[in-house]
């Protein structure tokens, strides 16, 4: 049985599993998110061979490495809750609580795409008026460029999840998904007895009920007609 049975003569489709992460960019922006994080933590504070302190890379703006820092670990760990979520997804079956979720994911989405935009145009800029004297060895160059060209990836990903979390919302809108009239045919069906399709009570093995009923079924004594080929 695939989303769909037959009960009682009313057909009940059950709700499809909606993915969040697995089949969209969330795997791709919690990768970038990685690659974000490691490039600043790992190579993004340098100093002169005369100091001893270490000092951001962009522009020595200790503010530029610890916006890149916080939001790389945090948009990971969102990720990470967006795929638990995922596999969460299919056994809730609250209406409100399936409707929160998917706005949820194209709300903050959509909020993590502007804020990777924000984080792109401030690393970019101070990476721009980085003096050259501050780094005479040209260390951390490509880490430092790393970091911006995946905050701007990530701008783009976030905001495919946050389109693809709407279109999946307006789906659900007009289908089982977010129906008061939805039952889970599972539970449905266990609780439901079975009625025999001539509406007649099944006889017990030695009375012989069984064959009248089959025999009755074709000559038309059951309700039924009998159709000639």
């Amino acid at each position: 049985r695939e989303g769909r049975s037959h009960d009682a003569g009313v057909l009940k489709i059950a709700p499809p599993p909606y993915p969040f992460c697995l089949h969209n960019p969330c795997i791709l922006s919690s990768l970038f998110s990685i690659v974000i994080f490691g490039c600043i933590a790992n190579e993004g504070y340098i100093n002169r061979p005369s100091e001893v302190e270490e000092y951001c890379i962009f522009n020595r703006n200790q503010n530029a490495c610890n916006y890149g820092v916080f939001m790389g670990s945090m948009a990971f760990l969102c990720c990470v809750a967006f795929l638990a979520l995922d596999v969460y997804f299919p056994q809730i079956s609250s209406v409100k609580d399936r409707k929160k979720a998917v706005l949820a994911d194209i709300g903050i989405s959509a909020f993590w795409s502007f804020m990777w935009f924000v984080g792109f145009c401030f690393l970019a800029n101070q990476w721009q008026v980085t003096k050259q004297e501050d780094n005479p060895l040209r260390e951390g160059g490509d880490a430092a460029r790393a970091a911006i060209t995946f905050s701007f990836f990530s701008i783009f990903t976030w905001a495919g999840q946050s389109f693809l979390a709407f279109q999946r919302y307006k789906l659900g809108a007009d289908s089982a998904l977010f129906s008061h009239e939805y039952t889970d045919p599972s539970q449905d069906a266990a609780g439901a007895p079975y009625t025999s399709f001539g509406g007649d009570d099944l006889e017990s093995p030695g009375g012989g009920g069984g064959q009248a009923n089959s025999d009755g079924a074709f000559d038309g004594s059951g309700g039924y007609q009998r159709q000639d080929y």
